[in-house]
């Protein structure tokens, strides 16, 4: 098995990447930092023994995305979109910049990415694809409404091509994992029952994809959690502090 995971420097994707060479897959893991790519292949390809290759990845250059699958030889089997970016909403609220990065980040980028690595495993009629959500997507809240829009603009794309792709054999699968503790969430308390580890995870996630779910919570609770505040009517739910 060939196993692609875009973002490959961040805390679930290098744990998804030990998973998945720890159980035998060869791995290609993208980064956006040179600095970090060569120590990244390295490391896994001593504790795992798996072959492992890697590349230099912005998702913000959307020309680079089709043009790194256009170069990519094999067609992996599953391809893991792990690539984000929290930011801060007050930021993305009054700066541009901060704005488009959260947006290219967390949709426009893997949306081009996705888009091209779709197209071929349609031809070949085999493969999964994987994009990394989140529950902020499920109600926009006063504390994360620019990171949860982007998410949710990401959400129903992979709704739109699971139903696409389904006729062509290609499964997509969508992960929420609800709060984890990684280098992105350092600075930020969170609660331990809802609280997952990157080690987790991907553990969660990789059964799931072996199972070929549609939608992955990492914590089973996550799903309800987010059902009772979709469902809070719209007159009490504005006036909440989320």
């Amino acid at each position: 098995m060939n196993v692609l995971i875009i973002g490959g420097s961040s805390d679930l994707g290098k744990q998804l990447a030990l998973a998945y060479a720890q159980s035998g897959a060869a791995i290609h893991l993208t980064v956006r930092n040179e600095k970090q790519l060569e120590a990244l292949v390295s490391d896994l390809s001593i504790r795992t023994g798996a072959a492992v290759q890697g590349s230099l990845l912005n998702l913000e250059d959307l020309a680079a995305c089709q043009r790194f699958v256009q170069q990519l030889s094999p067609l992996p089997d599953v391809a893991i979109c792990v690539a984000g970016y929290l930011g801060e909403n007050e930021k993305s609220m009054s700066e541009l910049d901060e704005t488009n990065r959260v947006v290219f980040a967390n949709y426009a980028g893997p949306v081009a990415l996705l888009n091209a690595l779709a197209l071929p495993m349609a031809k070949r009629r085999s493969g999964v694809l994987v994009g990394i959500s989140s529950v902020a997507g499920e109600r926009g809240r006063q504390s994360n409404f620019i990171y949860g829009s982007a998410k949710a603009a990401f959400s129903t794309y992979l709704d739109g091509l699971r139903n696409w792709l389904f006729q062509y054999g290609v499964h997509v699968v969508t992960v929420k994992p609800g709060f984890m503790a990684t280098s992105m969430t350092a600075n930020m308390k969170l609660p331990p029952l809802l609280t997952a580890s990157p080690q987790q995870a991907a553990l969660v996630i990789k059964k799931g994809i072996a199972k070929r779910r549609n939608t992955i919570y990492v914590k089973w609770m996550w799903r309800y959690i987010m059902l009772i505040i979709r469902w809070v009517p719209e007159p009490i739910f504005k006036k909440m502090k989320m």
